[in-house]
């Protein structure tokens, strides 16, 4: 199993390039809450030991390496809404998300390396997008496991408004006990109504 390292970085680095920031979303499958992504610089004496895909950690993992990034590195956090997500598409919703957490990098970078096949149309600075990205760069894996430890709090916090819907272990992905509590709980404010199973369940015939 490769993991994720810091050779898209240098690349970058030997173009002239010093402010490197990797750029993930999480939340694109969930069926409800907003969609969070991250951007994360990291100091290249100082890189987190164990950097990888948010989803191939533990949750204790990522906890302590979420620690360890907001310690040894500059990083910002944004969230593009529910509503925002079905007056949008969530393609377009995670790209606005992507592009709040570059605009809260202070100062700005000048490099980005952004999870994907695509590049954000808002984003101006000098960008490279990489499929599989938080495989490849542990820039990108810090800017997962941050953005992925932060939209899981918010569903543990929705969870507590909302209860029966499995959200603090679920976290918004349709889960049995999610899609059964949909169909006898009904529909929250924070739930997805342009995701198929919510928006059949709201125009039942």
């Amino acid at each position: 199993m490769t993991k994720p390292d810091y050779e898209l970085e240098k690349a970058a680095i030997a173009q002239g390039y010093k402010r490197i920031a990797g750029v993930d979303e999480v939340g694109r499958g969930p069926l409800a809450g907003p969609v969070v992504a991250a951007a994360v610089i990291l100091n290249a004496d100082d890189i987190p030991e164990g950097l990888n895909d948010s989803k191939k950690l533990t949750a204790k993992r990522r906890a302590g390496l979420d620690a360890e990034i907001r310690a040894r590195a500059e990083f910002a956090i944004a969230e593009a809404s529910v509503a925002e997500i079905d007056e949008h598409n969530i393609l377009r919703a995670s790209h606005l998300a992507m592009e709040r957490a570059v605009a809260a990098l202070d100062p700005p970078p000048d490099y980005l390396l952004i999870d994907g096949n695509l590049i954000p149309h808002g984003l101006t600075i000098p960008s490279q997008a990489v499929v599989k990205g938080d495989a490849h760069s542990v820039s990108i894996a810090a800017a997962s496991i941050i953005a992925k430890n932060w939209r899981d709090q918010v569903m543990v916090d929705l969870a507590q408004q909302h209860p029966g819907y499995g959200w603090e272990t679920n976290a918004g992905y349709p889960s049995k006990q999610h899609r059964e509590a949909l169909q006898n709980l009904g529909v929250t404010p924070h739930h997805r109504r342009s995701f198929k199973p919510v928006h059949n369940i709201l125009y039942q015939e």
